[in-house]
């Protein structure tokens, strides 16, 4: 519930937050899939920012501490499904030497916005928001790393698992498990390099190890294949003009037109 407060606000701090909708809009919405619950989610990050704004002392960019408002209610919403997948789940189908997916499947579904969206809310947040900011934002790590308060090497765990996540989501409900042959490293050892492969991270003889593998294995190229096409169709799918709507900018900017205060949810 949102009660009228009596003090006016910062003029230039609100017009500040204002010149965020549009990145906060595509966020919220890549993370909850929705018009209606990412207007919501970006109204209330917008409410809480002026109400905190006081918190806001420039260690950060305005833009990361508006994310970060926004990644910490959406981790509340999240908190209210249960349909995201297991982590540990994914991992080990990763893990399984046999496990592939139909990567012309995997594609065909990703190269739709709806397709996306629909995969995504499937990633549980702390996965989900990474792979957004990075892949389809085109956030740095660091920058990600900033906005979570984690490591670098942190956040890159969470961006080569979310990656993962996305495309099992994304792969038929008949995911194939096929045999493997000995080939150049392990496929789980490949598979846990592929998302430094795709960032250009991995030396030379890494390259040449990985590149061997998946010249010979039987199940680790389509995976591949679909790491590589789905973060590059985030990223092709990334439109800063047109994503949000004209009228619910509308709202959300009149929210900064009345100064608030947020009760205790």
């Amino acid at each position: 519930m949102i009660d009228e407060a009596t003090s006016g606000i910062d003029d230039g701090f609100a017009s500040a937050v204002a010149a965020e909708i549009d990145g906060l809009y595509r966020y919220a919405h890549w993370l909850v899939g929705n018009d209606a619950e990412a207007e919501d989610l970006v109204g209330d990050t917008m409410l809480r920012a002026l109400e905190r704004r006081d918190q806001f002392r420039g260690e950060s960019s305005l833009r990361t501490w508006l994310h970060r408002i926004l990644y910490h209610r959406a981790v509340d919403v999240s908190r209210r499904r249960s349909h995201e997948l297991v982590v540990d789940d994914v991992e080990r189908d990763w893990d399984d030497e046999r496990y592939s997916v139909d990567a012309t499947v995997v594609l065909e579904r990703a190269e739709s916005r709806a397709g996306l969206t629909e995969a995504l809310v499937h990633v549980p947040v702390h996965y989900r928001t990474v792979v957004v900011l990075h892949d389809a934002e085109g956030w740095t790590v660091a920058e990600v790393a900033d906005q979570l308060g984690l490591s670098i090497a942190a956040t890159k765990q969470r961006l080569r698992r979310g990656r993962m996540m996305l495309v099992s989501s994304l792969a038929s409900a008949e995911e194939r498990r096929m045999a493997n042959r000995d080939v150049v490293l392990g496929c789980a050892q490949a598979r846990s390099l592929v998302s430094d492969y795709l960032d250009g991270e991995l030396d030379e003889q890494g390259r040449k190890n990985l590149e061997a593998h998946l010249a010979t294995c039987a199940t680790c190229p389509p995976l591949y294949a679909s790491l590589v096409g789905v973060r590059d169709l985030l990223g092709d799918l990334h439109d800063p003009d047109t994503v949000i709507p004209d009228a619910i900018r509308r709202r959300l900017e009149s929210l900064l037109a009345r100064p608030t205060t947020l009760e205790s949810r």
